[in-house]
């Protein structure tokens, strides 16, 4: 499997803003992912929050569209999540996940199966 984790948790407060990043190592420079941000408050189920659709265009979660912006570094496998105008409700473990492996080239060649981060813990208090 893929390795994937999370950076830049913490605590903000209402109105403020935090940037997660995501980093996918564990495989050759020629697979690539689809990765996206998930979250789970405490007591919900796990929600999308924002990645690339099949499509290739960036969705979004109605609840953080205008606020989160996703982003993506290809070369580097890495992703971000910029999250502005924080609220309470946007209180949860973020977690990244990485999914549908492939050869950039689509030539075939193995790559490790996808996988989620061990999350980061996004905390946002008035």
């Amino acid at each position: 499997q893929a390795h994937v984790e999370e950076f830049g948790g913490g605590s903000a407060q209402v109105g403020g803003s935090l940037k997660l990043s995501c980093l996918a190592s564990g495989f050759t420079a020629y697979c690539k992912y689809d990765m996206s941000w998930y979250r789970q408050a405490p007591g919900k189920e796990r929600e999308f929050v924002a990645g690339f659709g099949s499509d290739g265009t960036t969705m979004y979660a109605e609840s953080v569209k205008g606020r989160f912006t996703f982003s993506e570094d290809q070369f580097y496998a890495q992703v971000y999540l910029e999250m502005n105008r924080l609220r309470a409700d946007d209180t949860a473990m973020y977690y990244c996940q990485a999914d549908r492996p492939r050869d950039k080239l689509d030539l075939g060649r193995w790559c490790p199966s996808g996988n989620w981060g061990q999350g980061t813990q996004v905390t946002v208090s008035s």
